[in-house]
C-alpha cells in the first residue's frame, strides 16, 4: 500500500474540527536499496476535517494524485490545486529577478565546482517553480551512493557548510536556505517554505493544525511549519512512523491496526 493509501485508510471516518497535516519525507517508491532518491523530497499533508477534506503535499504531482486529494500543495505550496485544478503557481525567477537568480546559480556552480567528493554524479542543481534543490552530489546518484554520501555529510558538514557560504555571500537578498533529505538542500524567498500552505488552509478556519515531519530541527526543511504557533508539531523518523503517530493521537482504539 502506498504511503498515502495507507493515510488514506486510517483516517477513513474521521473526526470533526481537528486537521493533522503529516509529512512522510521518504514516501513512493521502495525498491531493496531502500527509498528512491525522487521520492525523498515528497511531503505529504493529510488533513481530515468536516467532510473529508484531504490534501497531498509533493514536489512534482501527478493527475493521480491530484485527483485524490482536495488539495494538493508542491513546492511548498507555491503551486497549489483544489479539487484537481491548478488554482495558483508563483515563479522563483519572476519574484527574484534573472540578475539575483543567475548570481545565486553561479555561485553555487563555482563552489561544487572546487568541492572534492568521493563521488559526483549529475543534476546538481534543479531548477523548480518555489524553489532550487542544491545537491553536492548530484540527484542523479544511485540509492548506494547516496547514502555513502550522507553519511560522509554527517561527518564533515557539507551541506551545512555550503549553506553558510550562501548566507554569507547573500546576507540581505531575502533569500533562505534549508537542509532537505539525506543529499540536498533548498534555496527560496523569504516566506515560500512549508509554512505558505498555511496561508490557503487558514480559510477554512480549523481548530487545531496538527504537523508531522522528519526535518523538524532548525536548519531542516519542516522546521518552520513544524515551530509555528498555528500548528501543534510531531517529530517523526519516516513514513510507517506517522502512520503509528497519526493512529496514536487521533485514533487510539485502533493504533495497533495495519
Amino acid at each position: 500500500m502506498r504511503a498515502e493509501d495507507n493515510l488514506r485508510a486510517c483516517f477513513a471516518g474521521s473526526r470533526e474540527g481537528w486537521r493533522p497535516l503529516g509529512r512522510l519525507g521518504q514516501c513512493g517508491t521502495k525498491d531493496a536499496g531502500g527509498w528512491r532518491a525522487q521520492s525523498a523530497a515528497q511531503s505529504v499533508l493529510w488533513t481530515p476535517s468536516p467532510g473529508q477534506c484531504s490534501c497531498f503535499m509533493v514536489v512534482f504531482p501527478s493527475p493521480t494524485v491530484i485527483d485524490k486529494f482536495d488539495y494538493v500543495f508542491a513546492e511548498n505550496g507555491t503551486v497549489q490545486y483544489k479539487n484537481g485544478q491548478l488554482v495558483s503557481k508563483q515563479a522563483i525567477q519572476d519574484h527574484l529577478g534573472e540578475e539575483l537568480l543567475q548570481d545565486l546559480i553561479n555561485f553555487c556552480l563555482n563552489y561544487m565546482a572546487l568541492l572534492k567528493l568521493p563521488k559526483k554524479r549529475g543534476t546538481f542543481i534543479e531548477f523548480r517553480n518555489g524553489m532550487l534543490n542544491i545537491s553536492p552530489i548530484g540527484r542523479s546518484c544511485t540509492p548506494e551512493e547516496r547514502i555513502e554520501f550522507s553519511e560522509l555529510d554527517k561527518k564533515e558538514r557539507i551541506r551545512e557548510k555550503f549553506v553558510a557560504a550562501l548566507q554569507r555571500e547573500f546576507a540581505g537578498k531575502g533569500l533562505r536556505f534549508s537542509r532537505g533529505g539525506m543529499i540536498s538542500f533548498d534555496v527560496f524567498p523569504e516566506g515560500w517554505d512549508k509554512r505558505y500552505c498555511l496561508n490557503v488552509l487558514d480559510d477554512e478556519r480549523f481548530d487545531t493544525i496538527h504537523f508531522f515531519g522528519n526535518e523538524t530541527t532548525p536548519g531542516g526543511n519542516d522546521y518552520e511549519i513544524y515551530d509555528d504557533p498555528r500548528t501543534v508539531g510531531h517529530s517523526v523518523q519516516n513514513p510507517q512512523d506517522t502512520v503509528q503517530r497519526c493512529r496514536e493521537i487521533f485514533f487510539p482504539e485502533r493504533a495497533n491496526e495495519c
